[in-house]
């Protein structure tokens, strides 16, 4: 039936049109004919049809089921999740209506072609009307829609615009929009459609019911390309499809371009070797063979698992993004050992992925990905990428089964300082001598001499002056120490660091400070300070700037007593076990910690008060 209600006979063959719908017969081409692609000739035409969408498809239901219906949607995703679909589904079910008359409301349930569904899915209905932002974004674009909104349709039940690309209009057509979008007639309908949903107005978001389109499960996507495949008359292995389905990242469009790929790749049966292929990804069941030398430590077998996976056109970028992912996988199926019964991985990879989960602990695995991620990154920038990478399978070789900075502590502690035995191989089995390893996280020392520098201590008010009845009390500072603390709950900061940094304390009294400068101090300093401290103590400060030498400034004594802890660290035995077994290792930090109770063992220490490596 036309756009005017005259019926006229359907084609009978469903592919002759060229609307974005398949609307029946699933057999290929004759040789020579017009071909159209598995993303168009499979695109859904009701929410039946609309795989991996469940929460649209249940909301939009009870809208129309209750009659409420809003005035405007928006729906965003990421690119192939079915935005486009979806809108031209909603002005269908909108304007569904069947030739007796019996359809009188919206409906989702649309079990046949209606008097409209034709020209809609076609893209050539005049009442629903598809506009690209992306190339109409100017105000006099949505001028046109404001000025048509105003007319009742010509022959639907209501006036759908469909726009695509919402997020490029300009900001003026988007102003130029909000009085009709918040109040347009009751026959029109907006739907807008977007993957930058950040970058519309939240003027326009607030009059718009809002869908985020998900993306779609690997395992529905693989079952979703089984079913094409055998209305296609094609043999797919599984395998071949979970491949698909996990390069498509969720996109259905993207899956569906992939099939349609690999079946003229493969001219026959859809073999996962011939995808690999085609998509340039090395062999699963070799990356896992990586991960298994990687994992022994024996770099030996690594380089020359990765040089055949080279040699046959692998990117070494691709076979350290692959053994990323696996990695990963075996860290969900450690952590959710249900993860391995997802189909949409190969048999062996679940099997294998069980083995690793039960014997790799999860600090090898953490420390895995995070050099294979750094490793990624560095492989990316260098100009030889095969030897980038083999040099961040060494890393990952040679650390393989070294203990943790922190377990290195305990062993140490547990042989009573002796050097303890490392149970598993440190270094490669084709290293001949102990190298140093690398990317090794900087070792803290166990245990330092405590400071015996005491906090400053706070202020002390003295008593009111007898004849001052409402003079506030008078405060009196005993120390250079109590002045920096008082800075300090004044919230001064800038007093407070030009005190530790900038002065040198020559001599002190009450209401009198010497001082000698430093050559960063600002000119203003003495001024300041001597306003300020009439300001909190409530009496006049005499500030004089002396040629003397003085005491070293506050945070130059704060760093000589940091360097002394440092250096009583690394005197300390234990660490330098540590640093021994660690080579260029080099203890970083001191923290002073809570004074011991008096209970120790024969080492003088408490070992439940013991600092672990995290303290050091």
């Amino acid at each position: 039936m036309t756009d005017a209600g005259i019926p006229v006979t359907p084609p009978a063959d469903p592919d002759a049109h060229q609307g974005g719908f398949d609307l029946g017969g699933s057999q290929p081409p004759p040789a020579g004919a017009h071909y159209r692609v598995l993303a168009r000739k499979y695109r859904p035409s009701s929410f039946d049809d609309l795989i991996g969408q469940q929460a649209v498809v249940r909301t939009v239901s009870n809208a129309f089921e209750t009659g409420r219906i809003p005035q405007a949607w928006i729906l965003t995703g990421v690119r192939g999740v079915g935005k486009t679909t979806t809108a031209r589904i909603l002005a269908r079910a909108l304007n569904y209506e069947l030739p007796n008359g019996s359809i009188k409301s919206p409906t989702i349930h649309m079990p046949t072609l209606g008097v409209h569904c034709q020209a809609i899915m076609e893209s050539r209905h005049m009442d629903v009307l598809e506009m690209d932002a992306a190339s109409h974004t100017g105000v006099d674009d949505v001028r046109q829609i404001n000025d048509s909104v105003r007319y009742a349709p010509a022959s639907a039940r209501y006036k759908v615009y469909i726009i695509d690309e919402v997020h490029m209009l300009s900001t003026a057509a988007f102003n130029a929009f909000l009085k009709t979008l918040e109040e347009p007639p009751e026959h029109a309908k907006f739907v807008f459609a977007t993957t930058e949903i950040r970058k519309v107005p939240v003027t326009v978001l607030s009059r718009c019911q809002r869908f985020d389109l998900r993306r779609v499960d690997a395992d529905v996507l693989m079952k979703h390309l089984a079913n094409i495949a055998g209305k296609e008359n094609v043999d797919a292995e599984p395998e071949a499809l979970g491949i698909i389905a996990r390069a498509a990242e969720g996109s259905v469009r993207d899956s569906l371009s992939l099939f349609d790929q690999a079946i003229a790749h493969a001219a026959g049966v859809v073999r996962a070797e011939a995808v690999r292929q085609m998509l340039g990804l090395a062999d699963r069941t070799r990356v896992i063979d990586l991960f298994d030398s990687l994992a022994r430590g024996d770099i030996a077998s690594a380089f020359k698992e990765f040089r055949e996976q080279y040699d046959t056109g692998a990117d070494p970028i691709v076979v350290l993004s692959d053994l990323a992912e696996f990695v990963n996988f075996v860290t969900r199926v450690k952590i959710v050992p249900a993860t391995a019964d997802n189909v949409a991985f190969g048999e062996t990879e679940r099997l294998r992925a069980r083995d690793f989960a039960a014997k790799l602990s999860m600090r090898v695995l953490s420390r895995m990905w995070q050099m294979l991620l750094k490793g990624i990154t560095e492989v990316q920038a260098a100009t030889r990428p095969a030897a980038a990478a083999e040099m961040v399978l060494v890393r990952i070789a040679y650390v393989a089964d070294m203990p943790t900075p922190d377990e290195a502590i305990r062993m140490i502690e547990q042989t009573g300082g002796a050097s303890p035995v490392i149970t598993g191989s440190a270094t490669p089995r084709s290293a001949p001598a102990s190298p140093q390893p690398s990317m090794q996280s900087p070792p803290r020392a166990s245990s330092a001499p405590r400071s015996n520098a005491e906090p400053s201590p706070r202020p002390q008010m003295t008593e009111p002056m007898a004849d001052a009845q409402s003079a506030p009390p008078a405060l009196k500072l005993n120390s250079f120490a109590e002045m920096v603390a008082l800075a300090g709950e004044k919230r001064d900061l800038i007093i407070k660091a030009a005190l530790e940094a900038d002065l040198r304390l020559v001599r002190m009294e009450d209401g009198r400070l010497e001082v000698a400068l430093e050559h960063s101090a600002a000119r203003s300093l003495i001024n300041d300070l001597s306003r300020k401290l009439e300001q909190w103590t409530g009496r006049r400060w005499t500030v004089i700037v002396s040629n003397e030498l003085g005491q070293p400034t506050l945070r130059s004594q704060a760093q000589l007593q940091q360097n002394q802890r440092e250096r009583a660290a690394e005197s300390d035995p234990r660490v330098k076990e540590v640093l021994a077994r660690f080579p260029g290792a080099k203890v970083v930090e001191v923290r002073k910690l809570a004074p011991e109770p008096p209970e120790s063992d024969a080492s003088g220490e408490d070992p439940a008060e013991r600092p672990d490596s995290d303290d050091l």
